[in-house]
C-alpha cells in the first residue's frame, strides 16, 4: 500500500550505480564504454541521472580492475551533482552495498540503476524516487508477454504460472536507505545469490511496490541489446 509518509519535506537521495559486471554476452564488446549514438552507455546513463531533480549525488561501483579508467570516463562526464566512483565487490549485492556505505552520511533514500540502462529519462527517475518516497521500496516492471514454465534441471515442465501475475523488473529501484542496507548485508552474509535489489528487501518480509516500466528502458547484456538501444534511440531523436 502506497502511504503518505514524509511527503513534506524531500528527502537526500543518491543514485547508485553499480557498473562492475565483465560484459561477457557481449561477444567482446564493453557493454559500459560501448558506443551508444556517439556516446558511451555508461555516459548516458549518469547524464540521465544527473538530469533527475530529485537526485542529490551519484556513487558509482566499479570493478577494483577498471577503477582508474571507468573514473577517468566518469570525470569526462561532467555533471554537476556530486560523484565519487568506488570499488565494487565480487557480486552485485556486494558493489551495490559498497556503493551504499559510500554515499552521503543521512542519505535518506538510494536509487540503484543499471549502469547499462542508457535509455532511462531523467523524469522517469524522478517518477521512481518520488514513489519510492512514498513506499520505501519501488521499482518499474513490465507484464510478462510471453507464456513462462517452470522447468526442472532435467527440462521437464512443471507449472505453468499465470503470466498475468509475472513482471520484468526493470531499474530504478528506489528504497529507504537504512532498509536497503540492512536488506544486502543480510543476504550477503546468508551467500544469497540475487539478480536484483529488490530480492533483498523481500529477503526480510518487506513490501516492495511495483510501477509501470518503460519499453524503452532495456539493459544492454548482448550484442543485439545496443543494436536495439541503437534503434530505440533513433526513434526517440526522430521524435522529438
Amino acid at each position: 500500500m502506497i502511504s503518505k509518509r514524509h511527503l513534506t519535506r524531500r528527502p537526500y537521495c543518491a543514485a547508485l550505480v553499480p557498473a562492475a559486471g565483465k560484459s561477457e554476452r557481449m561477444g567482446g564488446t564493453d557493454k559500459l564504454t560501448a558506443q551508444l549514438g556517439g556516446i558511451p552507455v555508461l555516459e548516458r546513463t549518469l547524464l540521465a541521472l544527473d538530469g533527475a531533480s530529485l537526485v542529490d549525488e551519484i556513487v558509482v561501483a566499479v570493478s577494483p580492475e577498471r577503477l582508474e579508467e571507468l573514473a577517468a570516463l566518469c570525470a569526462r562526464v561532467g555533471v554537476k551533482k556530486p560523484l565519487r566512483v568506488v570499488e565494487g565487490g565480487a557480486s552485485r549485492a556486494q558493489s551495490v552495498l559498497m556503493a551504499a556505505l559510500a554515499a552521503s552520511e543521512g542519505c535518506e533514500l538510494l536509487a540503484v540503476h543499471d549502469g547499462a540502462r542508457p535509455l532511462i529519462l531523467p523524469e522517469q527517475v524522478d517518477e521512481m524516487v518520488r514513489l519510492g518516497r512514498q513506499t520505501y521500496a519501488a521499482a518499474p516492471a513490465l507484464p510478462v508477454t510471453d507464456t513462462v514454465k517452470v522447468a526442472d534441471t532435467a527440462g521437464l515442465v512443471q507449472s505453468t504460472p499465470d503470466r498475468r501475475t509475472l513482471f520484468a523488473v526493470q531499474t530504478p529501484q528506489v528504497f529507504q536507505a537504512n532498509i536497503l542496507k540492512a536488506a544486502l548485508q543480510s543476504a550477503i552474509e546468508a551467500g544469497a545469490e540475487l539478480t536484483d535489489d529488490c530480492s533483498a528487501v523481500e529477503r526480510l518480509g518487506k513490501e516492495v511496490y511495483l510501477a509501470p516500466g518503460w519499453r524503452e528502458n532495456i539493459k544492454i547484456t548482448t550484442a543485439s541489446d545496443l543494436t536495439l538501444a541503437e534503434a530505440l534511440l533513433r526513434e526517440r531523436e526522430n521524435r522529438a
